[in-house]
């Protein structure tokens, strides 16, 4: 069988193995592929993988021979999953591998916010404390997030445990969802509206995944209902905000800051509105990164593949 990575370096930049995946059949690697050269490459594919290589419907009309595609991902928004199973091709992707690196994210951007942990340590190298007259100094609003409200857009498995942490520095939280779980376990806790969450938190974070009905979601809007001391988190998808009203709100003190780690466009052009703007935190998608993530991402590559060549798939998004 011949097995075609079309974007490895993300997921392997050489610190794991495509070992596992070879033993199912010949194996070709590119680190990147650029849409002109998807056909090429991908001809004599009948299993293809792909992180975030489109493959739209013109693309898999021109690839007869395949049979499968393995995303290195869990969302899989780059595929015309309608197209594939129209042509008999099976979609995978895999769920899960990443949720206590996002979790961890997404901490990590909401206590840059509340403490400015980095620029201050950077205003102590340049001098700034050694010149101080007194034993301390702050540079930002230092902010405690005991008492606080967390309002989680998309509540599941990323947005319970983001929950879950959230408990555990004291703070009280508000659940937005498609579908409602049974949350009676948690302390402190309440479901609401996509207004009422606005209104009432001091940080929202967005878990939910990017759909025509989430795209946008976060508009001048839904920005106004925000508290000006809020802050909010982006560990998702880009497009669910609209980066040029975030960044006039950001601008214009609306909102304290934000936490981003998704931008509708990446790599982001050089022009982005929301570069410059001091309250906003910016990554580079880094949050599924972690080589924890990438190894059990590799590993759920390789049980996808074996499950559909054994007639038994799992993880099936074009079913």
């Amino acid at each position: 069988m011949n097995l075609v990575v079309l974007d490895g370096y993300t997921l392997n930049p050489g610190d794991l193995s495509w070992s596992d995946l070879q033993q199912h059949g010949n194996l070709t690697v590119y680190d990147r592929t650029a849409v002109p050269d998807i056909v090429e490459r991908a001809k004599d594919a009948e299993a293809l993988f792909t992180n975030k290589v489109p493959l739209d419907k013109t693309t898999l009309e021109k690839l007869p021979k395949l049979r499968y595609i393995g995303v290195l991902a869990t969302g899989y928004n780059i595929i015309d999953v309608d197209v594939a199973k129209q042509r008999g091709v099976v979609v995978t992707n895999v769920p899960g591998y990443g949720t206590n690196s996002v979790v961890q994210l997404t901490f990590a951007l909401l206590l840059e916010l509340c403490q400015r942990v980095q620029r201050h340590s950077d205003s102590v190298t340049k001098g700034k404390w050694s010149q101080s007259p007194d034993f301390c100094f702050w540079e930002y609003p230092l902010v405690e997030l005991s008492g606080k409200t967390l309002g989680i857009i998309g509540f599941g498995d990323i947005g319970q445990q983001v929950a879950d942490v959230a408990s555990a520095f004291g703070m009280k939280i508000l659940g937005y969802s498609r579908t409602k779980t049974d949350q009676s376990h948690r302390r402190n806790f309440s479901w609401a509206s996509l207004d009422e969450l606005l209104e009432q938190s001091d940080v929202v974070s967005i878990h939910c995944p990017l759909t025509p009905q989430t795209k946008g979601l976060i508009h001048a809007g839904t920005l106004a209902k925000m508290k000006a001391s809020a802050f909010l988190l982006n560990t998702s998808r880009g497009p669910i905000i609209v980066e040029e009203d975030l960044a006039d709100a950001l601008k214009r003190g609306q909102l304290a800051g934000a936490g981003l780690d998704v931008l509708s466009t990446e790599p982001p052009p050089s022009d982005h509105p929301l570069f410059g703007i001091e309250s906003c935190l910016i990554t580079p998608h880094i949050a599924w990164a972690t080589r924890e993530a990438r190894s059990r991402m590799m590993k759920m590559v390789v049980s996808n593949l074996a499950a559909f060549l054994e007639g038994k798939s799992i993880n099936v998004v074009n079913l």
